[in-house]
């Protein structure tokens, strides 16, 4: 639709959705955007659209969750493998400013390995990045990460988390090997640390890997993706987009795996109706929430 000027009742602008906009725009055409209910124009210099109201900021809570650490694995010799740490977790709040691009990276989970060192990877938003769970140990001690591994069987021991972000694995036993770090709990005998209630919305994040048990039933995952500890062979994965560790291997011939971690996940909401684009987009309780699973940017 065209400008329209009407005497005293003002300018009518041309109406459209992020995903219709003018496919070949000129500097400074505007239009009114109904995606994010926000006039705009087109900046040909930084081929971009930006809203009038850009430099105006506005409140947002955030959670980062990195991806999980590998499960260890077991071979004839490594009886059995520790449960994976979980992924660092990050929950606070901060400004974006109208307007404004904002790269979000997603970590992947530590793949399982029957060596079982492999570390989950970082996820980051607004310059803060939590750090990638620690693998399970396997021929050695449980790795340090955003939570700690669990250790391997006998006197392995556990991974150290980050401070604000996990907690620590807990070290092997005997035949059993220990639980990885969860967010809200350190990995206990053999079974994962518990995760965290993300605002008390009802969903868990970063729960750790159970270790893998030779002679009894293998470690539980902690809430919050946490993979299973195996009794017969390998590991349970971590739950996708929740930086769940991967739980250990139980150990003979052949070699086994432990666990892949949970892959990370970041979740943006802010109070009232869509401002910004990016992301699954869901509205709950009066809020507005941006879930990204994958790496991608927020445009304020």
């Amino acid at each position: 639709m065209p400008i329209i000027l009407n005497g005293g009742e003002g300018i009518v602008n041309s109406i459209w959705t992020t995903a219709t906009r003018p496919s070949s725009p000129t500097q400074g055409q505007m239009g009114y955007n109904t995606t994010t209910g926000n006039p705009e124009w087109y900046d040909s210099a930084n081929t971009t659209w930006r809203q009038f109201s850009q430099g105006a900021s506005y409140s947002i809570d955030y959670l980062i969750v990195a991806g999980g650490g590998s499960g260890g694995g077991a071979t004839a010799s490594v009886f059995a493998g520790g449960g994976g740490g979980a992924g660092g977790y990050i929950s606070s709040s901060g400004s974006v400013i109208t307007g404004s691009n904002y790269s979000i990276l997603i970590g992947a989970g530590g793949a399982g390995s029957s060596s079982g060192t492999n570390q989950g990877s970082v996820s980051s938003f607004l310059s803060n990045t939590s750090i990638g769970g620690g693998f399970g140990g396997a021929a050695s001690n449980g790795g340090d990460g955003g939570s700690g591994g669990g250790g391997r069987h006998s006197s392995g021991l556990g991974g150290l988390g980050t401070v604000g972000q996990g907690n620590n694995g807990a070290g092997g036993a005997g035949l059993n090997a220990g639980g990885g770090g969860g967010a809200s709990s350190a990995g206990s005998g053999f079974n994962g640390g518990n995760g965290s209630n993300w605002l008390s919305l009802g969903t868990f994040y970063s729960g750790g890997g159970g270790g893998g048990a030779y002679s009894s039933t293998g470690g539980t995952g902690g809430n919050g993706g946490g993979g299973n500890g195996a009794t017969t062979s390998n590991g349970s994965n971590g739950t996708i987009n929740t930086g769940g560790g991967g739980g250990g291997a139980k150990g003979d011939t052949p070699s086994y795996f432990g666990g892949n971690g949970g892959s990370g996940i970041v979740i943006l909401r802010y109070l009232g109706s869509q401002r910004g684009t990016g992301g699954t987009i869901t509205t709950s309780g009066g809020y507005t929430i941006h879930t990204f699973t994958s790496s991608g940017t927020y445009v304020a």
